[in-house]
């Protein structure tokens, strides 16, 4: 049994799934903003949880789709049950084996690039589904300049790649991506780490042809 996927089996039961997009969602939501989505797009979560950023999408006027992936199939039943719009579609798939001809305009991930089994394997087939000039936004609080947080995979006791911002960026960059990085903090949060490291986005651009 895949223990990251029975971890979230659990979690989509026991309400771990609210919890997570309560505990994101400030700087998720803050991240977003900053997003310009001012021409049609189509749009890809990589483990969507129950899918709250798939939903928060699909209302943007310009979005023609936003689809949601997961591992655990619970978090995808969640998900569908959730359904707000006809633009929403959801797939019980990791991000290696999920098998879609179109290609996206952005793609998202938050928590959970880090769960695959490769992570160079996660990010070449992000690459191949963006469009030439599409963004991929990968969001963590797990990293190694956090210390606060390197201590998760102990606790979870699942298979969890801990690295640092500079090597996401050298992962990012060996894949092909134009890279960037941002830190978004949680100002007024009780948790010291998030007030002082907060979320890192690495941010990458597949180059226009």
């Amino acid at each position: 049994m895949d223990k990251v996927r029975e971890t979230f089996d659990k979690w989509a039961q026991n309400g771990r799934a609210e919890l997570m997009e309560i505990e994101h969602g400030t700087n998720v939501l803050k991240f977003l903003k900053s997003i310009s989505f001012d021409k049609p797009f189509t749009f890809l979560d990589v483990g969507c949880g129950n899918g709250w950023v798939v939903r928060k999408i699909a209302k943007e006027k310009n979005c023609k789709k936003s689809i949601g992936i997961d591992k655990s199939k619970k978090m995808i039943i969640q998900s569908i049950k959730k359904i707000e719009d006809r633009k929403e579609e959801y797939f019980h798939t990791d991000i290696e084996s999920m098998n879609y001809r179109g290609k996206f305009d952005f793609i998202f991930s938050m928590e959970s690039i880090y769960y695959a089994n490769s992570i160079e394997t996660a990010l070449g087939k992000i690459y191949k589904l963006l469009k030439p000039g599409g963004l991929f936004f990968c969001g963590t609080d797990f990293y190694t300049d956090n210390k606060a947080t390197a201590r998760w995979a102990g606790i979870m006791k699942i298979q969890m790649h801990l690295h640092s911002k500079k090597e996401w960026r050298e992962f990012f960059k060996n894949t092909g991506f134009d890279v960037k990085t941002k830190h978004i903090k949680d100002l007024k949060n009780k948790k010291k780490w998030k007030r002082e490291h907060g979320t890192l986005f690495i941010i990458g651009t597949k180059p226009a042809k």
